[in-house]
């Protein structure tokens, strides 16, 4: 696939992380790019779809250089994101998917059967990990998933790097005919840096793949496809090996000593090398830094060969530490057992993120000096929990809801009321003053075990969960509820937006959310929408307890404009009025 250069302002670029992958993305010479938002991940396809915007217009006006317009689209959850991006590779151009760490567990099932293919054009998914779950209801670290699929993975450490590594992980796709997994985390993602970009490629031409055996997974192929995949195993292990991702410093080092990073942990560990080499009688200590999976092994025998203790510090779970330690000790040439530590004997922090300090403590450095050690003194400042927005109509919904379910269930505690909730802003339901919602689990699962409560017996089971949500991964759990008859309301507070992560758009616009229910079942007398206003308390509050006492499946919706979109197109209508005033 030859592709030519285009000329680019190389002058360098104040960017976010997620804007440096976006960039790369742009400069591989990508077609499309799909995803779901999902904090820290969900700047890069912002990034792209202003791009698209722009290249949509130049197309309309005949200006575009390109047959067609980029694509860049959000989709209605990771895994038919991934799977739109996979008839992009088909038809032989390159695509980006884009999501954080917990949405490639949705996107799961296409992402490990995308490696048994002979990817055709460039296909590279970018996952944000959120270590010290910042937005996230877990830590997990998307290295597994890379190890578990048999796919390479490129780790960059600062903007610069995924910019690079990014444009890399195409052609590596290309190359080995495999899908590239780019994983970085929120420190990365969130901050800015500058990045000074390289010239821009062409995209590919059109050219589906010709050998169908490759992306049709029936046991027959899927098992020659598997065989390939393994095959393919020895020579991605060199490719790592010789990558310059991976660093491996040992000229003039202490020996003895090695200590192994990965990820934003490299730069952490930097930081204090000098205190460190200071501390160990001036020398530092070999290092090696990965920045590229499969991990190299030559390159960790390299550094540990003579080492009597390595240090392990990488940003997320203990995964290189694991694969260091295996299930018995590591011996040397000389016969002595390695010293590993790491996050598992408790060295460095395991739940959180790292950062200079904690890495600093693991090491065994004193504190560095702050302003408070020379007597400046900082009041305590009270804890200010996140809270609804002011405005924000979940608010006046709660209210309903908690006004409804103490005159049906009077008992302290509500024991036969179960009130299960899902991933979303009002996620804030949970604390006060609402203490409105008892579960909340992963996308969309508030509507199966509502349905799991009531048909345990629960007497009245409630769904608390997002229009956005419910597009994502509500849909089918509404389907069994509505096969299985369940006595169960769900209640979704439609906003109009995806407003956790900024006020994207839907999927589809509110007005279609009702028909939508009653086409998957839900009986049109039961699909009710309410207007969610303060001053409909009394009215809003006796509808949903008419359809909360049905014992049937029912769907109430509450409506109104998240504050924060609706300020938004404000200011933004103003800005186009001012625009065509002048």
């Amino acid at each position: 696939m030859s592709k030519q250069a285009v000329k680019i302002n190389e002058g360098p670029l104040a960017l976010l992380g997620d804007e440096a992958i976006a960039l790369g993305a742009l400069h591989a010479g990508i077609s499309a790019a799909y995803g779901y938002p999902g904090t820290p991940s969900t700047e890069i396809l912002l990034y792209l779809i202003e791009e698209a915007e722009k290249e949509g217009a130049a197309h309309k006006e005949g200006t575009l250089a390109a047959d067609l317009p980029l694509v860049a689209s959000w989709c209605s959850n990771e895994k038919t994101a991934f799977e739109a991006a996979l008839g992009t590779s088909f038809a032989g151009k390159r695509s980006l998917v884009t999501t954080k760490h917990v949405g490639l567990n949705v996107a799961a099932d296409p992402f490990m059967n995308s490696a048994l293919l002979e990817i055709n054009g460039g296909l590279v998914i970018a996952v944000a990990d959120d270590p010290g779950m910042h937005s996230s209801q877990g830590e997990q670290d998307s290295r597994f998933y890379s190890s578990f699929g048999l796919v390479p993975c490129l780790e960059p450490r600062n903007q610069q790097q995924a910019y690079e590594m990014v444009r890399e992980a195409f052609e590596v796709s290309e190359k080995f005919r495999i899908p590239v997994m780019l994983r970085f985390a929120t420190r990365l993602a969130h901050s800015r840096s500058t990045v000074r970009p390289s010239p821009a490629i062409s995209r590919n031409n059109l050219a589906k793949i010709k050998d169908r055996t490759q992306w049709i997974l029936i046991p027959a192929y899927a098992r020659q496809n598997y065989q390939r995949l393994l095959d393919k195993q020895q020579e991605l292990s060199a490719w790592s090996s010789s990558n310059k991702g991976n660093l491996l410093s040992l000229e003039g080092r202490d020996l003895g000593t090695a200590v192994i990073s990965s990820g934003l942990g490299g730069n952490y560990y930097e930081e204090n090398e000098e205190d460190f080499a200071a501390s160990r009688g001036g020398k530092k200590p070999a290092h090696l830094h990965i920045g590229v999976y499969p991990i190299p092994m030559d390159l960790v025998q390299g550094v540990c060969e003579k080492a009597e203790q390595v240090f392990v510090i990488e940003e997320g779970q203990p995964f290189i530490e694991q694969r260091l330690r295996g299930l018995l000790p590591v011996y040397q040439a000389s016969g002595k057992a390695l010293s590993i530590a790491g996050k598992l004997d408790g060295t460095f922090v395991r739940a959180g993120e790292l950062d200079p300090d904690n890495v600093r403590q693991g090491l065994g450095l004193p504190p560095r000096p702050t302003l408070l050690d020379g007597g400046l003194k900082i009041p305590e400042l009270p804890g200010r929990p996140p809270q609804l927005c002011q405005g924000c109509s979940h608010r006046d919904s709660y209210d309903v809801l908690n006004k409804v379910v103490a005159e049906l269930d009077p008992a302290e505690g509500h024991p036969q009321t179960a009130i299960c909730s899902d991933i979303g802003c009002y996620s804030l339901g949970a604390g006060p003053p609402y203490n409105a919602i008892e579960s909340l689990v992963c996308m969309g699962a508030s509507v199966a075990m509502a349905r799991g409560a009531a048909e345990a017996g629960m007497k009245y089971a409630i769904t608390v969960i997002g229009d956005s949500t419910f597009l994502h991964g509500g849909i089918t759990c509404l389907v069994d509820a509505v096969q299985a008859k369940a006595p169960m309301t769900v209640i979704i507070l439609d906003n109009a937006v995806v407003a956790m992560t900024g006020c994207q758009e839907t999927i589809i616009p509110s007005e279609q959310l009702a028909s939508l229910i009653k086409g998957l079942g839900v009986e049109a007398e039961h699909v009710v929408e309410l207007e969610a206003l303060g001053s409909k308390l009394e009215e809003n509050a006796a509808k949903l307890k008419k359809e909360i006492e049905y014992r049937g499946v029912s769907v109430v919706i509450f409506q109104r404009i998240c504050i924060e979109a609706f300020r938004k197109q404000r200011r933004r209508s103003s800005s186009e009025s001012a625009a065509a005033a002048q």
